[in-house]
């Protein structure tokens, strides 16, 4: 792996969080993701499952996950099953754990091969009153695509039909919203990587350049710094394509005039950065951009404000609306009889801010949530406020990362320039 691994006292911190929250003789049960296929005969570049590595640390395929606090059985409280390599395994894919390996990266002692497992499996599921089995239970994503847990979720129900099936992803939701300082560095180094990819970005544009040559700076930098790669696909719009919430074809020419929507974040150690800036191609914004850029950039700092302990989540979206309002009223985008005739469940300001302005931070870049709760410390939000004019080709967006704490928050991306005089002046610098 390119990245450092992270202390496996996380990992072992983790665990016993989650143990601690476990119905009395139960067992909990996590499997990686799969290898995805992309062709006849070649894979996606393999990416772990969230809750497996939250819990273990290992960055591998075919990997088992079993807790059992109080176990009958002894020194099995926690067994980890890893995939047993060979020669050729090792001469075509190159090297997996040993078993000593395993243990260093996850702190769990009890470490099996998969296929000397099978009857471990069995006894401690016999043994146990109940299983927690590890869905995907985001609540605004429903993938047509089966998943490893869900095919072990049928498996299990099938042979073990007796058994009390728990849903181990409200446990996870409550110990992964809130970060610890390993998280928080893991996801700092993530932020400091695409702080030099930005800065390098600003000294590259310029009229005539393709947003294909952004997005290639943008990767050159990651990968010189250790990156696994993109937290996910960047957005790389220009013009009219900034006002396409989704543009990820990155493939028409920047012009002079054109305003830059960049939304990308690199991911270290299966942990995420996401920032978005919107810089003038030609290196000044015209009156009438700094104008929306500097009424996106007081929307964000209002929201900012709010990232504190005790916000409801829902609250907080609707209050950064009201905000929006008044600027987009300040711009004459709106007026206030659109206010006055607005749809309560579709309000005025939705033509031009149509987005949530913060989501969950985390081993997913759109990390699992309580879309109910209030913010509480350790909490770690993007905050996105943005105005897109489609009959301007104008579409801005600001994104910075923000971890909420006992007192308020910490702005994690505190030194990537934002302002837009600072962004000029470093793109004329």
């Amino acid at each position: 792996m390119k990245y450092t691994p992270i202390s496996p006292e996380m990992y072992q911190y983790n665990r016993q969080r989650f143990a601690a929250q476990m119905q009395p003789g139960t067992v909990a049960i996590f499997n990686s993701n799969d290898m995805m296929p992309r062709t006849g005969d070649q894979y996606h570049i393999f990416r772990q499952n969230a809750g497996l590595l939250y819990l273990s640390g290992i960055d591998q395929e075919e990997t088992m996950l079993l807790l059992f606090p109080g176990c009958p059985r002894e020194d099995h409280e926690e067994v980890l099953i890893i995939r047993r390599t060979n020669e050729h395994l090792a001469v075509w894919e190159g090297h997996k754990y040993t078993k000593e390996e395993a243990r260093e990266a996850s702190g769990i002692k009890k470490v099996y091969f998969a296929d000397e497992a099978e009857a471990v499996i069995n006894e401690l599921i016999l043994i146990s009153e109940g299983i927690y089995l590890n869905l995907n239970e985001n609540d605004r994503f429903l993938s047509p695509v089966e998943y490893r847990d869900l095919r072990y979720a049928r498996s299990i129900r099938d042979r073990y039909p007796a058994h009390t099936i728990h849903r181990a992803q409200p446990i996870l939701k409550r110990l992964q919203t809130v970060k610890s300082r390993w998280e928080v560095e893991a996801t700092q180094e993530a932020i400091d990587i695409t702080e030099k990819a930005f800065r390098r970005v600003l000294g590259f544009v310029k009229p005539g350049v393709w947003e294909y040559e952004v997005e290639a700076e943008i990767t050159h930098e990651f990968l010189r710094n250790r990156a696994t790669g993109h937290g996910y696909t960047p957005i790389i719009g220009s013009g009219k394509n900034a006002c396409v919430l989704h543009y990820i074809e990155n493939r028409n020419q920047c012009l002079d005039g054109d305003v830059l929507l960049m939304d990308f974040g690199a991911e270290y150690a299966n942990y995420n950065a996401d920032l978005t800036r919107s810089i003038p191609v030609s290196g000044r914004f015209t009156k009438r951009q700094k104008d929306v850029y500097n009424a996106v950039l007081r929307v964000m700092n209002e929201a900012k404000k709010m990232l504190v302990p005790g916000t409801s989540f829902v609250e907080y979206h609707k209050e950064v609306g009201r905000i929006m309002e008044s600027e987009l009223l300040g711009l004459g985008l709106i007026s206030k009889d659109d206010i006055s005739k607005q749809d309560k469940d579709w309000p005025a300001y939705k033509k031009y801010f149509m987005h949530g302005t913060s989501h969950h931070l985390g081993l997913d870049v759109h990390d699992i949530m309580f879309r109910y709760h209030t913010f509480e410390a350790g909490n770690l939000f993007t905050v996105e406020p943005g105005i897109y004019i489609p009959e301007e080709n104008l579409g801005i967006r600001l994104e910075n990362d923000v971890l909420i704490t006992v007192d308020g928050n910490d702005d994690l991306f505190k030194n990537i320039p934002v302002e837009a005089d600072e962004i000029e002046e470093l793109m004329n610098g």
